[in-house]
């Protein structure tokens, strides 16, 4: 049951917002509004809680979760209210609860700013990967593994114990008879797994299904690795909890490293995040040795500790609007607006979906949360809806059949778009400099060009009729506007958007004009569809009338 409504649990991810700061504001909402949306964000996390503590099933990625879960207690303060999202404690379907032998607390996270001050004010400081997996508490007796315990709410966690005896990389017995609490992170034991290059990899959620299975199989527990991350009980300074450790067969030691002015915090970060690991890691933990009161149990994150993650490499967004652009040949491309999110160090606030069919399979309106990332580390890209907003606004999108290559060459009602982005194409096709989009569009709301080849009899002082052109930028754009007159016939054939072929034809408009379908198809390059679409913009009344108006205007070839 929970898999098949895995599509509609996704909703909740409206919810997220990638970084703290964005998280912080309360939305531009009413408050009925407001607490409507917060409730179903809230029965979203229950859902999610159900499916992975209990199940064993991760419905929504990892970090994708933390940040839902974060959103929620911001609408809830937002509101007024008191934030009571409490995680589930029951993860397997072993019986009943332990006491966690030692605080297992989460950590606060930091950006850059906050491990500068934290890594200022401190001494003896050490570094680890934060391993993305499942926390667990390890207590040994005379060394024999007596207790495992899940994080659960942090005072309480699940009994593991019966599982981890079965798990390989938890050993039952210690080399030596010491009585030690061992914290640490089950995790999905990955080859060469770069950080960097595969940010999903769903590791915390395969180790979830594997402790939560009735009898999983060898394989599947040989899978699972041990990371002991700390020894509660262990020596005070690092080094001797590092040797320790490693004498009890621990691999501790090899992924905890000291910060000096050498390799400091940031080294690691960046080695970890590009380099080969056995693990998935969402960011790295800095930790001074010294650990005040770490046997006393406490619901609050340590002082003396920070969680450092990793940029996003996916970012969730609200939609802000819908827009719809014609372009030059008719096709109609939707444009999504956000608000604004930050994503590898860049501000997106605007994607395409590339096409009409694209958005109406997606559904996208103002108010659905859209998760984005960069393809090729450049272009943002739309990866999937994840809720749409309750509030559905209308839209009405233009029709396809409306535009196409031969449509809006003149400003009529509907044809702004089409318009600009022929005007603009044809000014790159003839090389005007210093004249894009910007300089049209202000002819075009101006009056000034109102049909495609407007601009050829424009006087100077009929420009500075538009926004931002004066006498000089007036001058300038007439000079551009003479020299594309004298450019050849066939930049002047792509300027008017003729399909492609008949730049390979020599003869003038006139010979052009009497080209069959047959005589297009034996020009290379040139099939079936093409030739009609040739024959088609020759044949044209407007396209005509416009080679007849560059004919009077003394332009080669016409």
């Amino acid at each position: 049951m929970l898999l098949s409504v895995r599509t509609w649990l996704l909703g909740g991810l409206i919810w997220l917002v990638t970084f703290s700061a964005q998280a912080a504001e309360c939305p531009d909402w009413p408050e009925e509004r407001l607490s409507r949306e917060s409730q179903a964000l809230a029965e979203h996390v229950e859902y999610w809680d159900i499916a992975y503590h209990q199940e064993g099933v991760a419905l929504i990625d990892d970090a994708l979760y933390d940040q839902a879960v974060e959103r929620l207690a911001t609408w809830q303060r937002c509101l007024g209210n008191t934030p009571d999202h409490q995680p589930l404690t029951r993860v397997t379907r072993s019986s009943g609860t332990l006491d966690h032998p030692a605080a297992q607390r989460g950590l606060n996270k930091a950006d850059d700013d906050g491990v500068r001050r934290f890594t200022s004010r401190r001494e003896d400081l050490w570094i680890q990967p934060k391993v993305d997996g499942v926390a667990v508490t390890l207590r040994y007796k005379d060394g024999e593994l007596v207790e495992a315990v899940s994080r659960g709410d942090g005072e309480r966690g699940e009994d593991w114990t019966d599982r981890a005896l079965q798990l390989p990389a938890v050993p039952n017995t210690l080399p030596e008879p010491l009585s030690a609490v061992l914290q640490g992170e089950l995790y999905w034991r990955l080859s060469q797994h770069v950080q960097s290059r595969s940010p999903s990899t769903g590791a915390r959620g395969a180790v979830a299904g594997a402790m939560a299975q009735s009898s999983p199989e060898a394989a599947t527990l040989e899978r699972i690795g041990l990371f002991v991350w700390d020894w509660p009980d262990g020596p005070t300074a690092m080094a001797e909890r590092l040797a320790g450790l490693s004498g009890l067969g621990f691999d501790t030691a090899d992924y905890t490293h000291s910060l000096d002015d050498r390799r400091d915090a940031a080294y690691w970060r960046d080695r970890w995040f590009n380099g080969p690991l056995p693990f998935a890691t969402d960011g790295v933990v800095i930790k001074q040795a010294e650990r005040p009161g770490v046997r006393r149990w406490s619901s609050s994150p340590p002082e003396t500790a920070i969680a450092w993650k990793y940029p996003a490499q996916q970012a969730l967004a609200e939609v802000r609007g819908i827009e719809f652009r014609v372009g030059r040949t008719g096709r109609v491309t939707p444009l999504v607006w956000l608000n604004p999110v930050q994503l590898e160090g860049r501000r997106i606030s605007r994607l395409s979906l590339g096409s009409l069919e694209r958005w109406e399979s997606l559904d996208v309106r103002p108010g659905d949360q859209v998760a984005i990332s960069l393809a090729g580390l450049t272009i943002p890209q739309l990866t999937e809806v994840v809720w749409h907003t309750q509030e559905r606004s209308p839209l009405t999108p233009p029709s396809p059949q409306r535009y196409h290559l031969l449509s809006c060459f003149e400003l009529t009602a509907g044809c702004e778009n089409q318009l600009l982005a022929r005007l603009t194409y044809l000014g790159e096709q003839l090389g005007m400099q210093g004249v894009g989009e910007g300089t049209w569009q202000a002819l075009v709301e101006a009056g000034v060009v109102t049909h495609l080849l407007d601009w050829l009899n424009v006087e100077p002082r009929q420009l500075q009729q538009a926004y931002g052109i004066g006498e000089a930028t007036a001058d300038a754009l007439i000079e551009q506007f003479q020299v594309a007159q004298g450019k050849p016939f066939a930049a002047w054939l792509s300027a008017l958007g003729a399909p492609p072929g008949s730049e390979s034809v020599r003869g003038d408009w006139y010979e052009l004009t009497g080209y069959q379908r047959e005589q297009w198809q034996a020009v290379p390059g040139v099939g079936p569809v093409r030739a009609d679409a040739l024959v088609a913009f020759f044949s044209h009344p407007e396209i005509q009338q416009m080679a007849r108006r560059l004919n009077d205007a003394g332009v080669a070839g016409f």
